[in-house]
């Protein structure tokens, strides 16, 4: 730990890695709820994606607001209003339950995401700059894993509460309502350790007087945000139609069968993002994600041209390829913008808004040709972040 932080920053970087761990159940548990709903309520697979639009516009709406009111109360309570927020929407299940509307599960999720997205503004620079800047990528790496590991045990935990043989809508009040009460009991008790923990606001990342535009200037900053909108709604998209990809190449297969295709792509994204930050140590960031989108672009293509065991392997290898992305894309794109470095996170949160988009038009290709040929989506993602990697190497090269 030591090469990775300071002595004094141990106790804050332990309670903000725990927030990655939380804010996982909120982003997977989608992944169940879409052939969830789909069977439930009728939809389309362009009906279902809506889950991803409402969640990923909520990171998006928010982004903005979160940095600049960060600005004026500092992490600390921004972190706090974030886990509140999350509680809420978490709670609105019950309700949308009981009323059994698709639109109120919607806003639902929409609310939730507010409260995540506060969280994204926060936390990710704020593990950049509790330690040393040469560490930030793979401190950054480390702190993410465990967003892995609770992306990893969301599907299981999915799997046995939420999905369910039945295919009417009254099944959704019967399988919601616990999962979700329990994770806005967990947002409100994480609120609660925090609020009696005193975090440091580290001035490395206060914006001052300097104005928005400034970050312009700034090309890896951009071309980052790009990159991070097309990985994560690569991800997104990805995940979200892990079990409907299994269905298609097997026919017939339960929703529960489907899913441990969904598990086996989060067990490889969970084991690439502990393996990748050890392999940080010794390689280079750029070169690493150059690396990984250039395996995610083989595994895809796998997906596409594929058949049956080969194009399944190659959705779930992907996990494995998507485990560095965020937080590498994320480190590079906010090095050396010191006081913008607010503004830069807020920025690349809003990026997030991909997972929403991604989806949609990954269910528009499936509803008029097949859900294979929609994985074409990704695989362009990954040729944009194969592009960033090596124009960021080679800037670093020029710099060195």
């Amino acid at each position: 730990m030591s090469a990775l932080t300071e002595r004094k920053y141990y106790l804050p970087l332990a309670l903000i890695t725990s927030l990655f761990f939380l804010w996982a159940f909120g982003v997977n548990l989608n992944d169940i709820l879409i052939p969830h709903f789909k069977k439930a309520f009728r939809l389309t697979d362009l009906e279902s994606s809506l889950i991803q639009v409402a969640f990923f516009g909520g990171y998006f709406l928010a982004a903005w607001p979160a940095g600049r009111l960060m600005d004026r109360i500092g992490y600390k309570r921004g972190i706090l209003a974030g886990l509140l927020i999350c509680a809420a929407g978490a709670l609105l299940f019950i309700p949308a339950a009981s009323f059994l509307k698709y639109e109120f599960f919607l806003f639902a999720l929409f609310v939730m995401a507010c409260g995540q997205s506060f969280l994204e503004v926060a936390a990710n620079p704020y593990v950049a700059v509790l330690g040393p800047a040469e560490s930030a990528e793979r401190r950054l790496n480390l702190s993410q894993s465990f967003n892995s590991v609770g992306a990893m045990v969301t599907p299981i935990l999915g799997g046995a509460f939420i999905l369910t043989n039945f295919q009417a809508g009254a099944s959704v009040a019967a399988t919601v309502k616990i999962p979700y009460l329990v994770i806005a009991s967990v947002f409100l008790a994480v609120a609660f350790m925090i609020f009696l923990t005193p975090l440091p606001e580290v001035q490395a990342y206060e914006s001052g007087q300097i104005h928005p535009r400034e970050i312009l200037r700034h090309r890896n900053l951009i071309l980052g945000v790009i990159a991070q909108f097309v990985y994560v709604g690569a991800q997104v998209g990805v995940a979200s139609f892990v079990i409907r990809f299994a269905e298609f190449t097997s026919p017939g297969t339960p929703d529960k069968t489907a899913a441990n295709f969904l598990k086996l792509h989060l067990l490889g994204f969970m084991i690439g993002r502990f393996a990748g930050s050890a392999a940080m140590k010794y390689v280079r960031a750029a070169p690493m994600l150059a690396l990984f989108a250039g395996g995610a672009l083989v595994s895809m293509s796998c997906a596409l041209a594929g058949s049956g065991a080969v194009a399944v392997g190659g959705v779930v290898a992907a996990g494995f390829f998507h485990s560095i992305m965020f937080p590498t894309i994320f480190a590079l794109s906010i090095r050396n913008l010191g006081p913008l470095t607010r503004t830069g996170s807020s920025l690349l949160v809003m990026s997030i808004i991909g997972g929403s988009i991604f989806p949609a038009l990954m269910g528009f290709i499936s509803d008029r040709s097949t859900i294979q040929r929609a994985f074409i989506v990704p695989l362009i993602a990954y040729c944009y972040i194969l592009y960033f990697a090596g124009s960021d190497f080679r800037r670093s090269r020029r710099i060195g």
